[in-house]
């Protein structure tokens, strides 16, 4: 695809490519856009004009900004202002159905990134825009699937499954690398060999970049990545074990201080 212009991150970080689609300039209040990307492609670091409500059908998504890192199953949706840098990773392949909006009907909106549950409506409403053509009717059908859409995406209900994203060469690199094997028995000694840095240049780090220490930050991630297999449809136990925790009641315990409910519960797969 296309990019014109560059823009600054929110945090100061180098500029990220503008990707140029016909939705992020149609003349309507939103644009539905469908692709489906096969297993293992990645977009890299990228903007839009447009906020931009991402949600798929099939497949696990692995979203990106400079300062935060979400991993988004079927059963919910990311909500992301206009021009945030962010990338996103398909490890699986995605079936990708997502939301450009028009800055006038963001307004109450957040102005930060949010991971949202998607009610059956929105699913459905997200999937009747899709097969609109980009410069639907406003006054027909495609006025009144915009209108309700609005109106779902402002009444679900926020997730917290953000996970800090360090800045920090180093950091990063071991953050991709748990997230690529949340099971890893690592210690952060382990890591600090692996990344040429002490241990006690990255536990100084991890506080002073994330807000968390190592331990924490880690159950951060295998939590959030064990609600995505879970809300993809894993049972509790191999959710458990896919991400590193040996013990069932240890991981009900965290899992249900974290988001409130238990790995089995109904809004553990799809909250709200």
């Amino acid at each position: 695809m296309a990019t014109s212009g560059q823009i600054l991150s929110q945090n100061g970080q180098s500029a990220a490519p503008r990707r140029d689609l016909p939705h992020d300039r149609v003349n309507r209040p939103l644009a539905a856009y469908a692709r489906d990307y096969p297993e293992g492609e990645a977009v890299p670091r990228h903007s839009h004009d447009r906020a931009q409500l991402l949600y798929a059908t099939d497949g696990i998504m692995r979203v990106t900004t400079d300062t935060e890192r979400y991993t988004v199953p079927p059963a919910r949706a990311l909500w992301l202002p206009a021009r945030l840098p962010h990338a996103v990773a398909m490890p699986r392949g995605l079936a990708m159905r997502a939301l450009f909006l028009r800055a006038d009907v963001t307004r109450d909106l957040p102005a930060h990134p949010a991971a949202l549950s998607v009610s059956p409506l929105l699913r459905e409403l997200i999937l009747a825009a899709c097969a609109e053509p980009l410069e639907w009717d406003e006054r027909g059908r495609g006025g009144l699937l915009a209108a309700l859409m609005l109106d779902e995406i402002r009444r679900a209900p926020r997730l917290p499954i953000a996970v800090p994203q360090p800045r920090d060469a180093r950091l990063q690199r071991l953050a991709a690398a748990l997230a690529a094997d949340p099971a890893s028995p690592l210690t952060l000694d382990g890591w600090a060999t692996r990344s040429g840095a002490s241990p006690r240049t990255l536990r100084r780090l991890f506080q002073a970049e994330t807000g968390m220490g190592f331990a924490r930050w880690r159950q951060a991630l295998r939590l959030a990545e064990a609600a995505a297999l879970l809300a993809a449809g894993a049972t509790p136990a191999r959710a458990a074990s896919a991400v590193g925790y040996a013990s069932a009641p240890a991981f009900g315990a965290a899992f249900r201080a974290a988001f409130g409910t238990t790995p089995g519960g109904k809004a553990a797969i799809m909250p709200g």
